[in-house]
């Protein structure tokens, strides 16, 4: 038996579906993680490409856009004992261009960027708090890594009531076998994956609309 249809027969898998208020999160895609040659980093460009369409449809359609990085104050003093797990963290200082959105996903003066300390775009920042006062219900999910800061934020997001969908081709690991194992996960038991080409057609329904997420 798959695993897709075992999570099915034993009451897992079932959908969160879109709502009416969007935003969209694009986590940690830095120059420290998009650089195939830094050591934190790996080959994303097709997450990028698929990020950056993401990017275009939810301006397009005046929907909120929210970015995170990572960074670190000189001596680590914030990093706790994630630094400790993943020595190459101390690569993420603040203010070192390595932890600069990737240029191809600049942001726009009015985009949030978080800026984070652990695997969460929720943990320690005011994101929630913003989806909340902007009454958005709909968190679309772009990214890296997906075992990591991409799980870690599809988690939170259920958790605080928002609907996380992580899109498919617009999220990335270093290997494929995490990559794939915590999207399953993910969509078994946290959010809805979908495709690109359904993330699209959903944001291209507010063009018109009037609906706002800012």
């Amino acid at each position: 038996m798959d695993l897709e249809r075992l999570y099915v027969e034993r009451g897992f898998r079932g959908r969160v579906g879109f709502g009416v208020r969007p935003a969209l999160l694009i986590i940690d895609l830095i120059r420290a993680f998009t650089d195939p040659r830094s050591p934190l980093g790996c080959d994303l460009e097709g997450v990028v490409a698929a990020t950056r369409d993401l990017l275009d449809k939810a301006r397009a359609a005046m929907i909120g856009v929210h970015f995170t990085t990572t960074a670190y104050v000189e001596g680590y003093a914030d990093a706790g004992l994630f630094i400790r797990k993943v020595p190459s963290l101390a690569l993420l200082r603040a203010g070192d261009p390595a932890v600069e959105i990737d240029g191809r996903l600049q942001p726009l003066p009015n985009e949030c960027v978080w800026c984070k300390k652990y695997a969460s775009a929720f943990f320690g920042t005011a994101l929630a708090a913003t989806l909340t006062a902007t009454g958005v219900d709909t968190l679309l999910i772009a990214g890296c890594t997906t075992s990591g800061c991409v799980r870690a934020s599809a988690v939170d997001a259920c958790q605080h009531g928002f609907r996380p969908i992580v899109v498919r081709e617009a999220v990335g690991d270093r290997a494929p076998a995490p990559h794939e194992a915590n999207l399953l996960d993910i969509d078994a038991k946290y959010g809805d994956v979908v495709s690109l080409d359904e993330a699209l057609n959903y944001l291209a329904r507010f063009g018109d609309s009037g609906d706002r997420s800012r």
